[in-house]
């Protein structure tokens, strides 16, 4: 039985649900919405307490979405709300006799005896609206389901995409008194002050960057950027292990230029200070042996949690986020790289758009998760461009205006860093007699709860490892590593067990004589 869909005057629209053609009838409350409709046009602030909560699309039914409309522009005015202004606001829009005209209009205001109860049915209006969006999203994905030249992967971002939008739609806070914020706030300073060095976030394990910042602050974007070959993904990389290892704090580390096995190569290096083209092909002498399998069990203890999936959607990845948080008890999450990212089921005119979509949804999951949410991005070639002579030794430093593609990136980040190499130009010195040899610096250019400073770490390329300017490697991390650097001695038999038996050294191949 067909159903008829056609829109009249005094009955709602029937949409179609589901695969069988059965008109149901979408979720609605129009008496609801007349009594609010008539409480914005008796009571003077009525529009004010519900403006959050409600749009033209929360109701239901078209006469009261064009008053609704003629409400907010008469507030946005600051003219008065009652039944003439309303009239006439509609007459001018043409839109009078659509909304019932003036009869109904002074109905709707004798309906309501007053407006205590306004914002409980605003809440349920906005919750029919909300129930609708579903349904309606739910719909359009089904028929491009039955579509077979619909990509399904696409598909499902869309899906995502729609879904996150509608609960970010809905999602609303109240107002909330200093009181408790002040509480929250006291509390935090209060275990700061317990903490080695007043750190209130999750600590780099670089010193003298920890004293800038306090450590990662929850809920914060950090944007960490530069140029090709300056180092970014040794410093992210070195920082995880130091937060992961050190600290024991769970890490998430998105990898949308390198592979798992790329990256943990990398970490291989850093932890087991092995350079990496005898990672890659094997040949490591006796001791590099014995260091590799003492100090990997390290790694393998770590709570490092790594996804490389290629060109990864800002949805996907809020998905994995929320998982991960819940299941892992993720506190930190790092993406390398931005820019690599996509936004794929949201509608933009450009690159930059797409960019700036990104930013500003990976804000909102460093708000949502309470964690913070650090993104390697690029720098332009601007860099490239300036002078880099002797007399001029911080030409190349970056700047915010260097930032790649979008300004949204540095406006939506709670701190920007760079990460510059002098050396990487040929400076050597920094005109006040300062060796720039094996040096990187980290310039926080953008603090917004705090100072901007630049700080010195040394950078050690063979192990693709950033670390403070003024330590060695702490060997004190690593109780097991004793090993005779001249000698090779019960390596298959002095290993620690695995849970399941097996012992370390079954994992790797003899390896070759020393070279």
């Amino acid at each position: 039985m067909a159903v008829n869909t056609k829109r009249k005057t005094t009955q709602p629209t029937i949409i179609k649900v589901g695969a069988n053609d059965l008109g149901k009838l979408p979720p609605q409350a129009l008496e609801l919405e007349e009594s609010v409709i008539g409480a914005m046009m008796i009571e003077k602030d009525a529009f004010n307490s519900v403006a959050d909560l409600l749009r033209p699309e929360s109701f239901y039914a078209d006469k009261h979405r064009y008053i609704f409309e003629a409400i907010r522009s008469l507030s946005a005015k600051d003219a008065p709300v009652d039944v003439l202004s309303v009239a006439e606001e509609l007459k001018l829009s043409g839109k009078l006799e659509l909304a019932g005209g003036i009869l109904y209009l002074s109905d709707l205001t004798r309906r309501v005896a007053s407006a205590a109860h306004l914002h409980y049915h605003a809440q349920i209006v906005a919750q029919k609206a909300t129930a609708r969006d579903l349904i309606t999203m739910a719909c359009q994905i089904e028929e491009k389901g039955y579509d077979e030249t619909q990509d399904v992967d696409e598909l499902v971002e869309e899906a995502t995409a729609k879904i996150f939008e509608i609960s970010q739609r809905a999602q609303k806070r109240d107002v909330t008194h200093i009181y408790p914020v002040i509480t929250e706030a006291f509390e935090r300073m209060r275990k700061a002050s317990a903490n080695e060095g007043n750190i209130s976030g999750i600590p780099s394990g670089f010193t003298e960057l920890d004293k800038i910042t306090s450590g990662w602050q929850k809920s914060d974007l950090v944007i960490i950027a530069a140029r090709p070959a300056m180092g970014k993904t040794a410093f992210v990389l070195s920082m995880a292990k130091n937060i992961a290892v050190d600290f024991n704090i769970p890490v998430a580390i998105f990898s949308l230029e390198m592979s798992n096995v790329q990256l943990i190569n990398r970490l291989i290096m850093n932890v087991c200070e092995i350079e990496g083209n005898k990672i890659r092909n094997g040949r490591l002498t006796t001791a590099e042996w014995d260091r590799l399998e003492n100090r990997i069990n390290v790694l393998e203890k770590a709570p490092i949690y790594v996804d490389d999936t290629p060109g990864l959607s800002v949805f996907e990845l809020q998905s994995k986020a929320r998982k991960l948080v819940k299941d892992k008890g993720i506190k930190l999450i790092i993406i390398d790289y931005l820019q690599l990212m996509n936004a794929n089921g949201s509608s933009f005119g450009s690159r930059e758009q797409e960019v700036s979509i990104i930013s500003r949804n990976l804000k909102g999951l460093a708000k949502e998760l309470d964690i913070p949410v650090i993104a390697l991005s690029q720098l332009s070639r601007a860099v490239e461009k300036r002078d880099s002579s002797n007399s001029n030794v911080d030409g190349k430093k970056p700047l915010l205006s260097d930032l790649r593609e979008s300004g949204a990136i540095e406006q939506d980040a709670d701190m920007v860093c760079f990460i510059h190499r002098p050396e990487y130009y040929k400076l050597y010195d920094d005109g006040n007699g300062k060796d720039l040899r094996g040096l990187g610096q980290i310039i926080v250019a953008k603090h917004r709860n705090g100072a901007t400073d630049e700080i010195w770490l040394r950078f050690i390329g063979k192990y693709t490892r950033f670390q403070n300017e003024d330590a060695a490697f702490d060997e004190s991390l690593y109780a097991d590593t004793q090993y005779n650097t001249q000698t090779r001695t019960s390596r298959m038999n002095s290993l620690p067990m695995e849970a399941d038996g097996a012992q370390l050294s079954d994992r790797f191949d003899d390896p070759p004589a020393p070279f």
